[in-house]
């Protein structure tokens, strides 16, 4: 895959930055404990009213600084943490942020108003363009702490969606993007036809409830024999504590104020992750908006024994697999 010079990626650029950033954070001490490890920090941005929560991943003290910056977004049902850096009791390796971090990536994530613990109650529905906002005030706060403007990000299902737009309205911010699981219009999906048809009941509140049952059906709706027991149920504990509802406003764009994204608008590589059973597009969409892509550095990658919150499944080192190709891809020869 070949990059062009503003969006180029180079490997050996990448590998020469993983990095340590042991950090200007740290005290010294706790700076020489951490040296080699995957260390979490938590960092706050506001919008309004709303203070958004930030979480962050990295290995300290590994090599020089500067290490590439992957920001992951979040869908419609839990938060960043509890989704991309899930600690499930007895079964290793499901956090997504740990992986990326040991392949030498700066690894953030956030939880839009209303999600996890960032400020619920703000009075809003929290749909795509709130969410776009969110991110419009997360990323100079990002940028503050890793001296890095431009970033690759990867946003999953309704996440997908408010990545999209962003990179649109800031193409300087996005080196890299990666739809996961990516709603373009809808049209035919399982999903978003039951959400249609349900449109009335989603606009008739600003949340919906959220139970330990609800975060099972994401698991079961696709194709429950790619998942293992225990994750819905390790979701389960983490997000419930937080609160006990989810916002209504991406269920109601996704249902009827599709399409949001214009791929023609989005000069970044981009790579679409498609699950083998996802109820929330069809391929043909999917495959025609990837066809619009002006950019020829783009991706199309369909994974068997995946569904809906892939990150999440039996399969996810493939889908780590992929997608970390994708995002240490070297440029063009001589560019």
């Amino acid at each position: 895959m070949a990059g062009t010079k503003k969006h180029h990626l180079d490997r050996r650029a990448l590998m020469a930055s993983g990095a340590a950033l042991a950090a200007a954070s740290l005290p010294a001490a706790a700076a020489d404990e951490a040296k080699g490890k995957i260390v979490g920090e938590e960092h706050w941005a506001e919008n309004g009213k709303a203070k958004l929560y930030l979480w962050r991943k990295r290995v300290v003290g590994d090599g020089p600084d500067n290490k590439p910056v992957l920001f992951l977004v979040h869908g419609s049902s839990f938060s960043g943490r509890g989704g991309f850096d899930l600690q499930v009791p007895g079964l290793p390796n499901y956090s997504f942020m740990d992986e990326f971090a040991r392949r030498g990536f700066d690894v953030w994530t956030m939880d839009f108003q209303n999600y996890g613990r960032s400020t619920r109650d703000t009075g809003n529905n929290s749909d795509i363009m709130t969410g776009v906002g969110d991110m419009e005030a997360a990323f100079p706060v990002v940028e503050k702490i890793t001296g890095q403007k431009s970033v690759r990000v990867k946003g999953q299902s309704s996440g997908a969606i408010r990545s999209g737009v962003f990179a649109m309205r800031n193409p300087d911010r996005v080196e890299r993007l990666i739809l996961d699981a990516f709603t373009w219009t809808g049209e035919g999906a399982p999903e978003i036809m039951r959400r249609r048809r349900d449109v009335a009941t989603y606009q008739a509140s600003l949340t919906r409830p959220l139970s330990r049952d609800t975060l099972r059906g994401i698991f079961s709706r696709d194709d429950p024999s790619t998942f293992e027991a225990p994750v819905p149920e390790a979701l389960a504990d983490y997000e419930l504590p937080l609160g006990a509802t989810s916002p209504n406003g991406t269920y109601i764009d996704m249902a009827i104020h599709m399409p949001m994204v214009d791929p023609t608008k989005i000069v970044c590589p981009v790579m679409i992750h498609r699950a083998e059973t996802d109820g929330n597009a069809t391929d043909a969409e999917l495959l025609e908006f990837f066809g619009k892509l002006p950019n020829p550095d783009k991706t199309f990658v369909k994974l068997r024994g995946i569904a809906h919150v892939a990150v999440l499944g039996k399969n996810r080192h493939r889908v780590w697999h992929a997608m970390g190709a994708f995002l240490t891809a070297p440029g063009l020869a001589g560019a």
